[in-house]
């Protein structure tokens, strides 16, 4: 082979190398990025919906988790935080605040919405009578006045001083025990709420932290 030929081959194998080292170094730099911005998304996704960081204030909504905790968000959880607040007042812990979540999340959806069953499904009473449930626990006229019920932390007060008179209730299964309060047609219906509203307790509950200066 002449001289002029084995430089000619010289320079492509050296074009090649270069080529495929290019190669790798965008390959590279691609992976890393992914990797990179992959690890952002979750950190974000991890700050905005993580269980309880420090900064959640249960007395200040602004500072609760824009994404919402397990899908409940905005105004609900202002309504659990209500739950969870007014329930720790009358001696109610864990345990206790959960099932006033579950029993509105069954209830309402965690919304203080002024109709009930009779408005939406033409549910009635055993008696025949329309149903006249409406707020977060979808009290009915017995329970107290229009603007009791419509009141989130009466109407919580409401469901924790007939949950206080139910003897044992700590030994019953959550839903059997809200179910009793509530006296509805189905006492498995709160339990597909157990987990929900465990999870929005623990990211809520607790104490703010102390502002530094």
């Amino acid at each position: 082979m002449s001289e002029r030929r084995r430089t000619a081959a010289e320079r492509r194998r050296i074009a090649r190398r270069r080529a495929q080292r290019a190669r790798q170094r965008r390959v590279l730099a691609i992976t890393t990025a992914c990797v990179v911005g992959v690890a952002a998304v979750l950190g974000v996704i991890g700050v905005i919906t993580a269980g309880r960081p420090s900064e959640y204030c249960i007395a200040k909504p602004e500072s609760f988790p824009m994404l919402g905790v397990s899908g409940w968000r905005g105004d609900q959880l202002e309504n659990a935080a209500t739950i969870i607040r007014t329930a720790e007042e009358l001696g109610f812990d864990r345990e206790g605040q959960i099932l006033g979540v579950m029993a509105a999340m069954g209830e309402s959806s965690l919304r203080n919405i002024d109709y009930g069953d009779w408005e939406t499904s033409g549910v009635t009473n055993p008696d025949g009578s329309r149903t006249s449930s409406i707020g977060l626990f979808q009290q009915q006229d017995w329970w107290g006045t229009a603007e009791e019920r419509m009141d989130p932390a009466t109407a919580t007060t409401l469901f924790y001083d007939r949950l206080a008179l139910l003897s044992g209730w700590q030994q019953l299964e959550p839903s059997h025990a809200i179910h009793r309060v509530q006296i509805n047609s189905d006492p498995e219906h709160y339990a597909r709420f157990a987990d929900d509203a465990a999870a929005v307790v623990d990211a809520l509950a607790g104490p703010c932290p102390t502002p530094t200066f």
